[in-house]
């Protein structure tokens, strides 16, 4: 096990590392050199620089936790035995005797703080799997490495290293750490992850493993503790590190000038305890000690926090922060219909015009989430570690004021009214990817709408709902409300406004609100009336991301918003739902359906043979390959919903933009589809139609077993390409796309 965590030494970082400091950060120097100031706590022993936020951890039951062998190993040199700590070297120009025999009796001492005898025994072996799981799936892998066989991860620099845990810690030792981290370390630089005790169990028995031997603690005389506890304090550790009520002050006056060139700071510190810092981090030091002394504003002391305690590490803020690319795979949901924002933590943008204060305090003081089915949990820091930032936030973060007026006692009834057909299946039916008032979607189990009124500020609503993917780029939420118009014009004589003052004014009401209809369906067999019906859900013709499209009349068609594809077409009945499915109701087509390819369907490059989408099976049930639809360029971002219910998908090859808008023709069995790309240059891509048995009809039209496709005249210039893939054959067009935008047309009929 301990291989698992087996980094060589040699390639390790030495420097004392900050992980935010090592994200992409919005901070100057000298705000970097002021987090460093903090974080390595220079304040324990220089006096008059600004108060730390930062703290050693709390050593008063240390003897509970830490094997005895590594604690004098790590006290004699601590970047040797655990690169990058931020705990210097304090022995400084002493001989390896006098090390030696200080730090037996340091480690003597702290060994002899306990509140219980320590329990070193491991956990069974059947064990590790379960907590390697649980490691990188909620949420550590934002401050440490994952520990797996990810060749991306392994290159990613900037995290804490675990390498030291299996010889540090005895395993219940370690549990009982991870279960109550902020006990030792009240700062909130290792979160509290709110893990059960069996949970912080499985990953002590991961990161320390079944089968570690355990020294033997030695028995050492009072006279050796004694004069420890006299070294501990000789030697100022209680400048940082808490053993009793009483830290000591600061060692250096205010009035002492600094050397910038020396101690610390200096290649050679002498006496001076040595952090192994590297040029950059002197570099910053130096910046912000030679810079004026001046408060931050909000908003910088908001992008210093957020550094700090390294929230950018999973939380995107502006156009800094978010979740590297590398680590992307190890996020995830119980609900991947709902898109990257089921499982990616939220972002936090405008977070403080977005959320009441009240919320926001429970969010993070408290850990109250609205997201059960994000697998990656919202640590939580300490009261310490985010004292003010809730009034930070609010005082940055500003949107122009809005307020929802109550509606009149003679109105009431017709906002109610309109409240329940808009969130019903009659309406918006927004029931079909959000919980409502307890009560599960009978599809996506998306965040309870109920929530709103608690947590959300009316001018945030207000835009959101107008602009989705405005204030969360990416979403898959429909634009009801494009530009401040409302699709549903039957409803409140189709006021944009009054129909979203109404649903907040139904959100209002608490438990004593209606049930939306269509909450409780369970009907299997989904129809069409008189408008465009959208359902998404995992399907086996259009992957685990699908979407199925039903229009009055008839006409049918299923797209894969993991891939990109227009994946079935069909007349005749929508779909029937499996309600038990996980995620979203898994969909099937109600009527015989014409399946095509689930694959990419553009490229920028057009290579020998078209990349295909990794298959899974009852066997292997687990994507093998999650990143291929981005590996070539695509990327879902949303759909709106047009005229008469008709959804525009979009998504992007490369950086090439495009909406696909379908709609039932006129005349039978024909499905009329738009493309419309947008390019900032010139550019070729490449758009794979159809594959399997192709017959050329004409220069424009094509047909496979009972499918014929017919090219319309459009402003994209473009050329077929037919040729063999295995034993099928694949129309490709090759679209020569100028700057700007251009449309591309073309028409599916369902042969008899």
């Amino acid at each position: 096990m301990v291989a698992c965590f087996g980094l060589i030494a040699a390639n390790l970082h030495a420097a004392p590392i900050i992980p935010g400091l090592e994200h992409k950060n919005p901070l100057t120097e000298s705000q970097k050199g002021k987090v460093l100031i903090e974080e390595l706590r220079c304040t324990s022993c220089h006096e008059g620089m600004s108060k730390p936020n930062a703290a050693g951890p709390d050593l008063r039951e240390v003897g509970s936790r830490i094997q005895p062998d590594f604690l004098k190993k790590f006290i004699q040199d601590p970047a040797a035995h655990d690169p990058g700590t931020a705990m210097p070297d304090v022995f400084g120009e002493r001989s390896a005797e006098e090390q030696e025999k200080i730090a037996t009796e340091l480690s003597a001492y702290l060994l002899s703080l306990k509140n219980e005898p320590a329990k070193p025994d491991a956990l069974p072996k059947d064990k590790e799997a379960e907590g390697k799981k649980l490691f990188h799936e909620v949420g550590c892998v934002a401050c440490h490495s994952p520990q797996d066989d990810n060749p991306d991860a392994k290159a990613l620099t900037g995290h804490v290293n675990l390498a030291h845990v299996s010889k540090k810690y005895h395993s219940t030792g370690l549990a009982d750490f991870l279960h109550e981290p902020l006990k030792v370390r009240s700062d909130g630089r290792m979160p509290d992850m709110r893990l059960s005790r069996s949970e912080s169990e499985l990953l002590a028995a991961f990161m320390i493993g079944s089968e570690t031997a355990t020294a033997k603690a030695e028995t050492h005389s009072p006279a050796t503790i004694a004069a420890g506890k006299k070294a501990f304090t000789e030697m100022s550790c209680n400048a940082c590190h808490k053993v009793d009520s009483s830290p000591k002050p600061p060692l250096i006056p205010a009035k002492a000038k600094l050397n910038l060139n020396a101690g610390c700071l200096s290649l050679t510190p002498g006496k001076a305890p040595n952090y192994q810092l590297s040029d950059v981090q002197r570099k910053a030091i130096r910046a912000a000690l030679t810079e004026k002394p001046k408060n931050p504003t909000p908003a910088e002391a908001i992008n210093l926090r957020l550094t700090q305690l390294n929230c950018i590490s999973c939380h995107q803020r502006d156009d800094f922060g978010g979740v590297k690319p590398a680590l992307d795979s190890y996020f995830h949901s119980t609900e991947e219909a709902l898109g990257n924002h089921a499982r990616i933590p939220p972002e936090l943008t405008l977070v403080g015009a977005k959320l009441q204060p009240g919320w926001l305090h429970k969010v993070l003081h408290e850990g109250e989430t609205v997201r059960p089915y994000m697998i990656t949990r919202m640590p939580q820091f300490g009261n310490a570690a985010l004292d003010g930032l809730t009034q930070l936030l609010g005082e940055v973060d500003k949107l122009p004021p809005i307020e929802f007026k109550p509606p009149e006692k003679e109105s009431k009834t017709q906002m109610d009214n309109a409240a329940h057909q808009l969130l019903g299946d009659q309406g918006l039916n927004c029931i079909a990817c959000h919980n409502y008032n307890g009560k599960e979607s009978p599809s996506m189990k998306g965040l309870d709408l109920m929530t709103s009124y608690q947590r959300l500020q009316p001018a945030w609503f207000d835009q959101f709902l107008k602009n989705p993917t405005k204030l969360r780029p990416g979403i898959i939420m429909p634009s009801f409300w494009p530009e401040g118009k409302a699709v549903q014009t039957e409803i409140l004589g189709g006021d944009a406004d009054e129909q979203i003052r109404a649903l907040w004014h139904q959100f209002s009401l608490g438990r004593s609100a209606r049930d939306p209809s269509g909450l409780r369906a369970e009907n299997p067999e989904l129809s069409v009336t008189d408008q465009t019906r959208t359902y998404r859900g995992r399907s086996t013709v259009a992957g685990y991301r699908g979407i199925a499209i039903g229009f009055p009349g008839g006409m049918n068609y299923a797209f894969d918003a993991q891939n990109g594809a227009l994946t079935a077409i069909w007349p005749g009945k929508f779909i029937t739902v499996g309600w038990r499915g996980q995620g979203s109701g898994n969909f099937t087509p109600a009527s015989p359906a014409i399946q095509l390819a689930q694959d990419v369907a553009f490229l920028t490059k057009l290579p020998e043979a078209w990349p295909l989408r990794p298959i899974r099976t009852k066997e292997a049930p687990v994507n093998p390959d999650p990143t291929y639809p981005s590996q070539h360029g695509y990327a879902f971002q949303g759909y709106s919903i047009g005229e008469k219910g008709a959804p525009t998908l979009r998504y992007r090859c490369e950086e090439v933009a495009i909406e696909d808008t379908s709609i039932a023709a006129s005349k039978n069995n024909t499905l009329n589809r738009t493309l419309t790309f947008t390019s900032t240059k010139a550019i070729s891509i490449y758009f794979r139609v159809l594959s399997g048995t192709i017959e050329s009809v004409s220069e424009s039209s094509f047909k496979i077993p009972k499918l014929q496709l017919n090219l319309r005249k459009s402003n994209a210039k473009f050329s077929n390409i037919v040729r063999t893939a295995g034993s099928n054959q694949e129309l490709i067009l090759k679209l020569d796309l100028p700057a700007g935008t251009s449309k591309l047309s073309l028409d599916y009929v369902i042969l008899p």
